[in-house]
């Protein structure tokens, strides 16, 4: 994952706010899309968390992310590029869903993964790592399965998950 993310980093080929997106889907463990189309008015830099509207989401359901000192980092640089609502930008757009296709990441860059691996990748080092399966699925913003958990456990665990975050950021630099 490390090599992964350090490849698109210093890919000379590859364009700034996309270098940017990539990063910061990998760090935050969110859909390539919520990367793509990251909103300024959703995300608390004083208070370093990321609220994706549940419109944004799979599930529907609004997701928290805490942000990393890393994804912070990614944060000001992006800002520098753009002053406009949407976070990663590409002539005007959101960053293209196309830059970041299979074959660009295994042709040129040398990647044998797609997007969503990186969240599989996510969900297995933290598992590895000895981090809650709570914390994980919540992480991920998978829905608690068992319907009486669900009614009686409605925190999002934001707090707890933010080392868990960290720890990942921490790892992806190595």
């Amino acid at each position: 994952m490390a090599q992964a993310v350090a490849k698109v980093r210093g890919a000379n080929f590859v364009i700034e706010p996309v270098k940017l997106a990539f990063e910061f889907m990998v760090l935050t463990a969110v859909r390539l899309g919520n990367a793509r189309n990251a909103k300024w008015s959703d995300i608390d830099l004083e208070a370093k968390v990321w609220s994706i509207p549940g419109e944004g989401m799979k599930m529907g359901e609004p997701h928290r992310v805490p942000l990393s000192t890393r994804a912070m980092e990614i944060l000001a640089q992006a800002r520098k590029l753009h002053d406009g609502d949407i976070v990663f930008v590409d002539a005007g757009k959101p960053v293209a869903e196309n830059r970041f296709s299979k074959a660009r990441l295994r042709g040129p860059l040398g990647i044998d993964c797609v997007n969503h691996g990186f969240r599989s990748s996510f969900d297995g080092w933290a598992a590895e790592a000895g981090h809650p399966r709570e914390l994980i699925e919540r992480a991920l913003a998978h829905k608690v399965r068992n319907a009486t958990e669900r009614a009686y456990n409605r925190s999002d665990l934001l707090e707890q998950r933010r080392s868990l975050m960290q720890a990942w950021a921490d790892y992806l630099a190595k």
